[in-house]
């Protein structure tokens, strides 16, 4: 599993392993780990022409000390220093001493146009806010000049702990982040500024690290996110047994569907069969179609309540404004998933009084309407969005998007999706996650546990589905069990 700390926790970590090490020992481990990558990005390191756009700090120092090492290996290496007055004093003299070169402003946009590399050590993981001038317009040359650039721990203009990207900021092919991952290397939008990441361990110990003794021991700060690894997935997935039958697997009743929408209900009994649900009881007006796609399914006139025992309920696919039922399902007893028509309808008192577990998968339009904001304040904060929405509806929430995120109502970290494809932007990819998500919810998965890893299986199987070219959301659930094979090594 990725875990991903706040600043305030990095700093910390920082601040306990620096009095325990000789002074600037952790400069010099992330000047080297950022030299390394620097190398393998240029390919040839004698001859090559790198520029380093040099903040105040140590974000710069570390772009002035990994300078220094490719200097000295041959690279005409340029520092255009952006706050000269503040610039890492240790960091310039070991530049200057390894033969690099300081450039004046008015000079930077001579280097750069020559550059086989440029290395953005212009702000580091405490910056807040868009990038201000004289930054903001250098940063806007890199970017035509089209030259490769590297970060230095995060792109230079991002939010560290959230992502969050207000103006101007660094569009990095590569990040070299130290010790831990940041929250906003893996949050949308600053994911997209992120490019390739690459993690340097420093030493830092955070969460659970390893005592003096060799055993486990406590480190500093809990994660403030975590992206689950195949691993991770493949322990939580639900198989059978020799003593399973078809109940003993999940029964997961859906209210989906109207006499508008029937594919939704389609889609999301698809989702739900692929998803390793033993039975799938469906309940609303689209029975014929799923009937005729799936014939497995056990069909009921309903209400949702008389249709048969479940593990736990989907509703609100293509629902419409047709409500009949969803009283019914939020009020059982089991856990229920309410995404798309649902979200709206849904009494949101009745949902904060639920005493079995609730998933709410909204997207970032149901979501905004839900919070009752703009849609463009969700996705600039996806963050912020979904752990407002879990708190005030005493819900998990999925939040959908080009960042998936999964929080849960006790404020702990948030899980992040890494899996995904933008072909799944696609009408009905929202209902299959539905049913995969239901079912593993029927199955006995906790709703965080069934929100993170139907994402993560929806997210692959798109991937196997579109390979690079367009797919429908039938090709997306069609394409599960081959995730889930994906995921075990099968």
């Amino acid at each position: 599993m990725r875990t991903a700390y706040t600043v305030e926790t990095v700093r910390a970590a920082e601040r306990e392993l620096m009095a325990r090490v000789p002074e600037g020992a952790l400069m010099q481990r992330a000047a080297a780990g950022l030299a390394v990558v620097c190398a393998e990005v240029l390919g040839k390191v004698y001859g090559s022409r790198v520029v380093l756009l040099v903040g105040s700090g140590d974000n710069g120092g570390d772009a002035l000390f990994a300078g220094a090492r490719l200097a000295r290996r041959g690279a005409g290496v340029s520092a255009v220093l952006l706050s000269p007055e503040r610039v890492h004093a240790g960091g310039l003299a070991a530049f200057r001493a390894a033969g690099g070169r300081v450039v004046a402003g008015e000079g930077a946009e001579g280097v750069l146009r020559g550059a086989d590399l440029v290395v953005d050590g212009i702000v580091g993981i405490g910056g807040k806010g868009g990038l201000r001038a004289p930054a903001s317009q250098l940063v806007s040359s890199v970017r035509a000049l089209g030259a490769p650039v590297v970060a230095v721990d995060l792109p230079s203009g991002v939010d560290a702990d959230s992502g969050v990207v207000v103006g101007e900021a660094v569009r990095a092919d590569v990040t070299v982040t130290f010790g831990v991952y940041k929250p906003g290397l893996l949050i949308d939008p600053g994911r997209e500024y992120a490019g390739v990441v690459r993690l340097v361990d420093i030493g830092l110990e955070l969460g659970v690290g390893v005592g003096a003794g060799g055993g486990a021991g406590a480190g500093v700060g809990e994660a403030e996110v975590e992206a689950f690894q195949y691993a991770d997935v493949a322990s939580l997935l639900p198989l059978p047994t020799g003593e399973s039958d078809k109940y003993r697997r999940g029964v997961v009743g859906i209210v989906a569907g109207s006499a508008r929408y029937p594919g939704a209900a389609v889609l999301a009994v698809g989702g739900a069969l692929r998803g390793g649900a033993g039975a799938v009881r469906y309940v609303g007006r689209a029975a014929d179609a799923v009937i005729a796609r799936f014939p497995e399914a056990l069909v009921s006139a309903g209400p949702p309540s008389k249709a048969g025992r479940v593990q736990a309920w989907v509703a609100g696919p293509g629902l419409g404004d047709d409500a009949e039922g969803l009283a019914d399902v939020v009020g059982a007893d089991v856990p229920v998933l309410i995404d798309a028509d649902g979200l709206r309808l849904a009494d949101a008192a009745a949902v904060r009084g639920r005493g079995a577990p609730t998933l709410l998968t909204p997207h970032a339009g149901e979501a905004a309407a839900l919070l009752g904001v703009a849609r463009e304040e969700v996705e600039r904060g996806r963050l912020a969005a979904v752990r407002e929405l879990a708190g005030r509806y005493g819900a998990t929430v999925l939040l959908k998007g080009s960042t998936t995120l999964v929080a849960g109502p006790d404020g702990g970290a948030v899980r992040v999706n890494p899996t995904g494809t933008p072909w799944l932007a696609t009408a009905g990819s929202g209902d299959v996650l539905s049913g995969l998500a239901g079912a593993l919810l029927a199955a006995g998965l906790g709703a965080g546990d069934a929100g993170a890893v139907g994402a993560y299986l929806h997210g692959l199987a798109g991937r196997h589905a579109a390979d690079g070219a367009p797919v429908g959301a039938q090709d997306v659930a069609e394409a599960i069990p081959a995730a889930w094979r994906d995921v075990r090594g099968d």
